[in-house]
């Protein structure tokens, strides 16, 4: 196995606020760390993943799914010799800016705001760990890395219009610190497709725990039809709720394994030798087979007609657009209600935006009640 530590992305830049170095840990083990210890993070464990938080207990949610996301982006990053504290503080701060109610939660505030700059849950983590966080004295935010902040804002790759960003987070906030056409580290690309592997994965795992549709019913994805038939014999011999954990795993696995030998096979191709040059290329270097990737997108397609447009489903994310429109409505009305004077000053809709969206599942639906 080839080691590819030099193309990791060891060495920090620093950070927007000068901080000293800590010997005891790197700078981004401290990221990851003030990332876990974030009340934005420990708010995902009451959001949406799929299903709205009070249907069951055994359903994934944000903060599930970050964990499976930096688990499965750690274990690449340390195969291939990569910076796994870099990947995992990625996977983990990746949904800290999700609204309640999921990505309906999301599409809704986004049309509450679409006069006044939008809203974005990959530009609101930004907002979360550049602005909302309050534990230091000496600065906003969680002043993490300027890598971690590039990770961040390239979560979908290099950035060529750079207005949506200039409304929510503010260019000059960012200090010159970012070229926003180059491109990010090969963690950061890691990081982004484990967010696709975990939830493309989880989800048809939670989409038979909840009976939207049977085992039988995966056999019409090619890719899983071929690992169910791998496993003929135990099904005679086992349950199929116990089965699909099992072929879930052996996705997983294949999809790491796919994605591994695709990155190494790019960064021959594109002879990548240094940091510099993985910056420099125009396109990502961690991708899936052509294979995996038809695959992914048949498993897209098979959670849309089974899952997302599911009657149940969207019941409740019609139930929590509502709720949030409602409450964007309300406190727009008597804003000093809920927000000081300092907050609103700056941007009253924006500050209405941090509000909702930082609001977990059950302190919406219970805020929404209590307007009735």
């Amino acid at each position: 196995m080839k080691n590819y530590r030099k193309l990791g992305q060891f060495k920090s830049k620093g950070r927007i606020v000068n901080e000293s170095y800590n010997k005891y840990r790197s700078p981004f083990q401290r990221d990851r760390d003030r990332i876990i210890h974030s009340a934005a993070f420990r708010r995902l464990k009451h959001k949406t993943q799929v299903f709205v938080n009070t249907v069951g207990d055994h359903y994934r949610t944000r903060i599930t799914h970050s964990l499976e996301v930096a688990q499965i982006a750690r274990s690449i990053t340390r195969y291939m010799g990569l910076n796994d504290d870099l990947a995992e503080t990625l996977s983990l701060a990746h949904d800290l800016g999700h609204t309640p109610f999921g990505h309906a939660g999301e599409e809704a505030l986004n049309e509450c705001m679409i006069n006044y700059g939008g809203f974005d849950h990959n530009l609101q983590t930004l907002r979360i760990v550049m602005f909302l966080e309050k534990k230091y004295l000496k600065f906003e935010g969680l002043n993490l890395t300027i890598e971690t902040l590039d990770g961040l804002l390239k979560h979908n790759g290099p950035i060529e219009d750079k207005t949506k960003i200039n409304k929510i987070i503010g260019l000059k906030n960012l200090k010159n610190k970012f070229n926003f056409l180059k491109n990010t580290s090969l963690e950061a690309q890691i990081a982004s497709l484990s967010d696709d592997i975990a939830y493309n994965n989880h989800d048809i795992q939670d989409g038979m725990k909840a009976k939207l549709f049977s085992l039988n019913e995966l056999n019409e994805i090619n890719f899983f039809k071929d690992i169910i038939k791998s496993h003929t014999k135990s099904i005679k011999k086992n349950k199929s709720d116990i089965l699909i954990y099992q072929v879930i795993r052996d996705s997983i696995n294949l999809m790491v394994r796919d994605l591994i030998n695709s990155t190494m096979k790019n960064i021959k191709q594109l002879k990548i030798k240094n940091v510099k040059d993985i910056s420099s290329t125009n396109k990502n270097l961690v991708t899936f087979s052509n294979k995996v990737l038809n695959d992914e997108n048949e498993i897209r397609h098979f959670l849309k007609a089974k899952m997302y447009n599911n009657k149940f489903v969207l019941l409740k994310n019609n139930k929590g657009k509502l709720i949030i429109k409602k409450l964007f409505k309300e406190i727009t009305k008597k804003p000093k209600k809920y927000l000081n004077k300092k907050q609103l000053n700056k941007d009253k809709y924006r500050a209405i935006a941090d509000y909702i969206s930082g609001m977990t599942d059950r302190y919406a639906i219970n805020l929404y009640n209590n307007l009735k």
